[in-house]
């Protein structure tokens, strides 16, 4: 049985099959003008049912306002009706176009389904496709926040030490935890790190993150791509395959450069090239001793190391005036050349600059993330193989939808009442500039209106004669003209909006019957 629920009240299907044992007791009657009727009647309400289903997940978020754009698609701020609060969408449209775009979407929501941490942001829901074989657009609903600390650092020139204690903090709090289960972000920077106007900090994308489960073992691992990560904030061994085995330390290189740009208000590293970051970098470290440099494993890159002139460490004192010694102390860990250098995420908390703050060993970890849920991300995909994974996962969000697929009854060519459509409207007229267009759908009966219900309905089971002048359809009147935010359905609205002829009275006068029979 699936169950549909709405934002104060359930619908089965059973109310939708009441009407199937009285065509079974017509047959055995032979009366075979009362099956067509009965039948007609079922198939009718049936279709309702559906067209109401339709709509209410797509119906339960209000959207207010375009957020963000980017290559990705598009974000919008939005309230949940159901819980009332504010919530941010993002659309990715035609998601499917290019199988490693779509890869990064699944690697994402499936490691955000399974990291819950106060400093990751989290994935409330995704909108259920009708299928798993044609959808093209994702719609994920992620917790809102106000700003990205790109935007914090650059409109905020009277930061303190307290802020930059309490930023670092978090991020370092939110890699602990993300490490203890064996995933590296591998792309942190301001803009991917959500902020608020208390000082919270939420990492998010992952869509190049992965999980050290699912990662091959060995050489292997020095095809990890070196472009991961903006460069600016990229390791040294990620700008020429320095080692053979990437670890954690990639992601602390990645804090140490944010924590270096929220101390200056600026970009540590800007480099407009690789070559010109490994200068930029070596500039302010030194050039890399014989040992360090003996550690690369990239022909290439240890014969440009061998070849750069030898440069001495520039004091971060100089670099950063007027910053208090903790904090430079523990910068200088964070951006150490060789990663065996940098601390853990867990040594980092420990540093002498968070005295006070925190207790570390309070603070969760987790365990490492099930090989099973990523084995998928050892091999290249297509785009059919990613659409049924990521549909599978959007499943999560959707246990009766689930129970029904994992019972092949989805297999079967049915399609499940999605509100992706409306939803795709929504963002439309929004991206437009418009407001957001309010679709007039019907509403499941409460049982507290019952009676009025009733009593409405009876005033049509008289005919077309019965209904009065004031009544009958009025000059001017649309769908639109109807109340959007009645709280429950009036078929007067409905009459006065509509122009009907006496076969469409005749058609509500039956559904009444047929409802005040159910009733």
């Amino acid at each position: 049985m699936i169950l549909i629920r709405s934002i104060d009240r359930s619908i089965d299907f059973e109310r939708a099959r009441v009407m199937e044992p009285s065509v079974e007791d017509a047959r055995a009657r032979g009366e075979t003008g009362a099956v067509a009727s009965a039948t007609t009647s079922s198939s009718s309400r049936v279709a309702d049912f559906f067209a109401r289903a339709e709509t209410q997940e797509a119906s339960r978020y209000q959207l207010e306002e375009v957020i963000g754009k980017g290559s990705y698609g598009v974000v919008c701020a939005a309230i949940d009706r159901q819980t009332g609060k504010r919530v941010a969408i993002k659309k990715v449209k035609n998601a499917f176009d290019h199988a490693s775009d779509a890869t990064r979407i699944l690697r994402e929501v499936t490691l955000l389904r399974h990291l819950k941490h106060p400093d990751i942001v989290e994935v409330l829901n995704i909108l259920l496709p009708p299928n798993p074989r044609d959808f093209n657009d994702v719609f994920i609903v992620f917790e809102v926040m106000e700003t990205d600390l790109h935007q914090v650092i650059k409109a905020n020139d009277d930061l303190t030490d307290e802020h930059y204690q309490f930023f670092l903090y978090q991020l370092l709090r939110g890699l602990k935890y993300m490490h203890s289960a064996k995933v590296f972000h591998r792309d942190l920077k301001p803009k991917n790190i959500l902020a608020n106007s208390d000082c919270k900090l939420k990492l998010c994308d992952f869509g190049l993150a992965r999980a050290m489960s699912s990662a091959p073992s060995g050489p292997q691992m020095i095809f990890w791509t070196d472009y991961v990560a903006t460069r600016w904030y990229r390791a040294p061994e990620l700008c020429g395959s320095f080692f053979t085995k990437y670890t954690p330390a990639i992601d602390i290189w990645g804090v140490g450069c944010i924590f270096a740009e929220l101390l200056r208000g600026k970009p540590l590293f800007p480099g407009k090239n690789v070559v010109k970051q490994l200068e930029i970098i070596t500039d302010l470290l030194g050039t890399p001793t014989p040992l360090q440099i003996a550690k690369v494993r990239n022909e290439k890159a240890r014969r440009f190391l061998q070849n750069m002139r030898i440069k001495p460490a520039v004091p971060l004192s100089e670099k950063f005036p007027g910053v208090e010694p903790k904090a430079l102390s523990l910068l200088g860990r964070l951006l150490s050349f060789d990663p065996d250098d940098r601390p853990t995420a867990v040594e980092a908390l420990s540093d002498p600059y968070f005295e006070g703050l925190a207790d570390v060993a309070r603070e969760p970890a987790r365990r490492p993330l099930p090989k099973e849920a990523f084995e998928w991300d050892n091999r290249k995909l297509s785009r059919e193989e990613v659409r049924e994974l990521l549909y599978k996962e959007i499943l999560e969000y959707h246990p009766q939808a689930k129970a029904e697929y994992e019972n092949a009854e989805q297999r079967s060519g049915f399609d499940y009442p999605s509100g992706m459509e409306e939803m795709s409207r929504k963002f439309e007229s929004l991206e437009r500039g418009g407001p957001e267009r309010v679709f007039q759908t019907s509403k499941s009966l409460p049982k507290h209106a019952l009676n009025s219900y009733r009593e409405e309905a009876q005033r049509f089971t008289g005919g077309i004669n019965a209904l009065g002048r004031s009544d009958s359809c009025k000059p001017g009147a649309s769908p639109t003209a109807m109340a959007a935010d009645d709280d429950e359905f009036d078929l007067a609205n409905v009459v006065q909006a509509m122009s009907l002829d006496a076969k469409d009275m005749e058609d509500i006068t039956n559904d009444a019957k047929a409802l005040l029979d159910e009733a």
